[in-house]
């Protein structure tokens, strides 16, 4: 089931990089795979998509969240 996530995108240097949604609230999430349209810092969208515990990251930055489409804000 897919759930929607309000923020701002952020690109973490951590070891290799990451693309993160930082939330008003303050939650951080990372990006899964997301799109090269997604991948701009600072871009305020509402992103579906799921979060999976299933999955582990170099950076380790937060829950992983898998884009399933996006919108700007």
């Amino acid at each position: 089931m897919s759930d929607k996530f309000k923020g701002t995108v952020t690109h973490v240097k951590m070891g290799p990089g990451a693309w993160a949604l930082q939330t008003s609230d303050g939650q951080q999430y990372q990006l899964l795979k997301p799109p090269a349209d997604l991948k701009k810092e600072g871009l305020e969208v509402e992103i579906k998509g799921k979060i999976r515990d299933d999955v582990a990251t170099a950076a380790m930055i937060g829950p992983v969240l898998e884009v399933e489409s996006f919108k700007a804000q």
